[in-house]
């Protein structure tokens, strides 16, 4: 399995923030995030194939009764079913952190998921004009957003990075047919500062809609650091 990096910490968003936790990065993405904050799984990939045995091995190690599958995009590692029947017979807690482009039936104790805003689309120049086009098309896919809520315990995180998402946000809620008490709104930032300077009309807003409110605990505690 292609993984970019495993690491013990604390899940730093979402409903079990806070929680000891193995995390599992898997490598590649079909999405661009101008914002991306492994941009070493999406826009420039890196990793290395590890045998399913040695990462069992890894969350075996900790023993933290937690681990968190994430990317890059792990619904496309062809393994991910494999990885998470493994990680159910030594009974741990499986989240799998997706961005909710791609429906796979495995193993799973929490679908996080994270639809991507207009927000997310990076612009038509450098970097951004040979993928913005595919990123616009993919990024928002509500008949696998229905799947997913419909057959998994779920939450459903926005990266909130203006006033203007709450519209967009409240309008994928509405179409997905999703509880809004499962909805989480945080702020898009790689600085503790941004984090702040964003987080308090978040609150409000959340206050207004009825969302809950997610911390970014590991960049507040550590900045934008890998393994952490």
């Amino acid at each position: 399995m292609n993984i970019s990096e495993v690491f013990f910490s604390v899940q730093g968003e979402g409903i079990l923030a806070g929680t000891p936790s193995v995390f599992i990065r898997t490598n590649g993405c079909n999405l661009r995030c101008t914002w991306c904050d492994t941009p070493y799984t999406s826009w420039t990939p890196q990793g290395e194939d590890v045998m399913l045995g040695t990462l069992l091995a890894n969350v075996r190690r900790e023993w933290c009764g937690h681990v968190v599958v994430t990317g890059g995009e792990p619904m496309l590692a062809p393994e991910i079913v494999e990885l998470c029947e493994g990680l159910r017979r030594i009974e741990h807690h499986i989240t799998i952190e997706t961005n909710g482009t791609v429906f796979k039936e495995l193993e799973c104790d929490l679908m996080s998921v994270s639809p991507k805003l207009a927000n997310s689309t990076p612009p038509k120049k450098g970097r951004g004009l040979a993928v913005a086009g595919r990123h616009e098309e993919l990024r928002y896919q509500p008949d696998v957003l229905r799947q997913l809520i419909a057959r998994y315990p779920y939450q459903l995180k926005f990266v909130v990075s203006q006033k203007e998402d709450l519209a967009e946000i409240t309008s994928i809620v509405k179409e997905i047919g999703a509880d809004k008490h499962r909805v989480l709104l945080m702020p898009e930032g790689t600085k503790p500062s941004q984090l702040r300077e964003k987080s308090e009309w978040i609150v409000e807003a959340c206050k207004y809609y009825h969302y809950r409110y997610s911390p970014r605990l590991h960049v507040q505690l550590w900045g934008n650091k890998r393994g952490v």
